[in-house]
């Protein structure tokens, strides 16, 4: 199964599309069920993501492989290997295991930085001592990697890849990731959910790529297409692609992705597509 679940929203208002807030206590165990019960297996979380550890730790990841992401290191911060074995048994300890499947950098620019070689002796130590299985990093942009895998022998790769954000494929960074034997987990696979709105509920400040829209719109609708299975096709049928991380509100969003991950859907033109920041990064949003 190359579903895994994204759980920011366990800890957090996640999401542009999200109307009903961080997820209860209730839903999340539901949610977590459902996943387990039809495949789903890896689960995506992060310290900075509110108190989403604790959340799955109060659930019960037995059984789950876990990925964490350790958050920026403090400027300053005296002792980096130190600093690193905290935060990761801070996370241990608040999702209640003894390790985790991956460990993943949030800023990986601070890799090239001077406190680099401290970090990756530290992410390794922790590989080592069996506290982490594999340690990599979460990218916004594929150029990033140019540098980043010179400094460090990387296990696990997460960067964006929808329809509109298809950098990862068309630097050829997907195939190389692919050659190098580094697991790629792709996210951002809806956008948000932006992908999946109709045009009269998106957000007005997105209406500057209203050409782009338009040309999505009329695609999905000549080809009598569900938004949900087209964008789950076009990441999917990358073969190169190990895990794609959804984030949902509740069982029955995760349900439906689920069924609608098996559809088969035309190629997704290639015009269909920016290299636009300011729509492709969400933390310009």
């Amino acid at each position: 199964m190359k579903l895994a679940l994204g759980t920011a929203q366990f800890g957090l208002n996640y999401g542009i599309s999200n109307k009903s807030g961080k997820i209860t206590t209730e839903k999340a165990v539901d949610l977590l069920s459902y996943a387990k019960r039809n495949g789903i297996d890896t689960l995506d979380t992060a310290i900075a993501y509110g108190d989403s550890e604790q959340a799955l730790g109060s659930i019960g990841v037995d059984g789950w492989q876990v990925i964490t992401k350790l958050p920026a290191l403090a400027e300053g911060e005296a002792n980096v290997e130190s600093w690193v074995e905290r935060q990761l048994q801070g996370s241990l300890s608040r999702l209640g295991v003894s390790n985790v499947y991956g460990l993943l950098l949030h800023r990986p620019q601070q890799l090239l930085e001077h406190s680099g070689p401290m970090l990756i002796r530290a992410l390794e130590r922790m590989k080592q001592q069996g506290l982490v299985k594999k340690i990599g990093v979460s990218i916004y942009q594929p150029e990033e990697l140019d540098s980043l895998c010179e400094v460090m022998e990387l296990d696990i790769v997460q960067a964006p890849l929808n329809v509109f954000d298809r950098r990862l494929i068309d630097s050829g960074w997907l195939a190389k990731l692919k050659a190098k034997n580094i697991e790629v987990h792709v996210r951002s696979v809806f956008m948000q959910g932006l992908l999946l709105m109709p045009a009269a509920l998106r957000p007005e400040k997105f209406m500057r790529w209203q050409k782009l829209w338009a040309e999505w719109d009329s695609w999905l609708a000549s080809n009598k297409l569900d938004p949900v299975a087209a964008c789950l096709d076009f990441a999917l049928s990358e073969p190169c692609v190990d895990k794609l991380i959804v984030g949902v509100e509740n069982a029955a969003q995760l349900e439906n992705i689920i069924k609608a991950s098996v559809i088969k859907s035309p190629r997704v033109p290639a015009s269909i597509s920016s290299l636009d920041i300011d729509l492709l990064n969400p933390a310009r949003w």
